[in-house]
């Protein structure tokens, strides 16, 4: 499933471009020898941020499949991912119209100041703290990570959704131009079908039915693995 990390990132960025197409051409630095340098330094803070976001949430995912729901967590979260494709803009006005927006607030000005103190540390820790902004499409990719059920698997999901961005959030740092309005409106507009493409595939995956990296069959959790063996103990006993 990892490989699909990279094309979620690499699609969702097109709709990430109204949002975060500012913030990378405020970018622009006055040492040009060091221009493109700088701009992977940004987009790996971003990076960084996804990953260690994608640990937790597989940290818990891992727990989950502990208590021996793993197949059923695949299946229901598959299904969400489905459920939330036409719906991934509506999340980002939730988070912005909660009780977290005056953090969001705080946390856009802190990326400005680090923005305007200039510096190779002040593009990383911009990409840093620009990895936590409201994204619809991180939201749905972090479901991914979870239906992963593993901390490692998750981090290693959205660090690979994260390098997928790289390629249009550096190319428009280099032309605000880049890529015309029309196009951008079709690549935002084929999005939510990849989206349900995605769920269609946790799906399968929670199944079960041994088809070979569509739908593996799940091993059994830890615990109930660990049960099993004890129990083997005891009558060999």
């Amino acid at each position: 499933m990892i490989w699909t990390a990279f094309i979620w990132g690499m699609l969702g960025s097109f709709h990430c471009v109204g949002m975060c197409g500012p913030i990378a051409l405020a970018l622009a630095g006055k040492d040009r020898s060091k221009y493109l340098f700088n701009k992977l330094l940004y987009n790996s803070g971003r990076a960084v941020t996804y990953s260690v976001l994608g640990g937790l949430v597989g940290l818990l995912g891992f727990s989950l499949s502990l208590a021996g729901v793993q197949q059923w967590v695949s299946i229901i979260l598959g299904l969400t991912i489905i459920g939330l494709a036409f719906f991934y803009k509506e999340s980002e006005k939730w988070i912005t119209g909660s009780a977290f927006s005056k953090s969001l607030i705080k946390l856009k000005s802190q990326l400005g100041k680090s923005i305007r103190r200039g510096g190779s540390k002040a593009f990383f820790l911009s990409g840093l703290l620009n990895g936590f902004l409201p994204c619809g499409m991180v939201y749905m990719a972090l479901v991914a990570s979870l239906a992963l059920q593993s901390p490692v698997y998750g981090m290693a999901y959205m660090f690979v959704f994260g390098l997928g961005t790289f390629p249009v959030m550096i190319l428009l740092m280099f032309s605000k131009d880049i890529f015309s309005l029309s196009f951008r409106m079709k690549m935002n507009k084929a999005m939510p079908y990849f989206v349900m493409f995605m769920g269609v595939l946790f799906v399968l995956r929670g199944m079960g039915w041994g088809i070979p990296y569509l739908s593996p069959k799940l091993g059994l959790p830890t615990a109930h693995a660990t049960e099993l063996l004890d129990s083997d103990i005891t009558h060999c006993e």
